[in-house]
């Protein structure tokens, strides 16, 4: 399983994926779009987001922090 979430280092729902993440043991891939403008335009394209989090657990892409969708997910 691969996992990687979108941040900025002001978004608290990011650190709360982070957090989960970190607490289930599941590494993951972060990526501050804060910082790599063209990580930024890839994310958003992809998702049609501007917002953070957005998390993608190998080809399925989660806007925002849905615990539920996640946990269907990494099962």
């Amino acid at each position: 399983m691969q996992v990687t979430i979108y941040i900025t280092p002001s978004c608290p729902y990011c650190l709360t994926a982070k957090k989960y993440f970190e607490n289930k043991k599941i590494p993951f891939e972060e990526i501050d779009i804060s910082l790599d403008k063209a990580k930024a335009q890839e994310m958003m394209k992809f998702s049609g987001q501007m917002g953070v989090p957005v998390i993608t657990i190998d080809d399925k892409i989660i806007i925002g922090f849905d615990q539920e969708k996640i946990e269907t997910l990494i099962k």
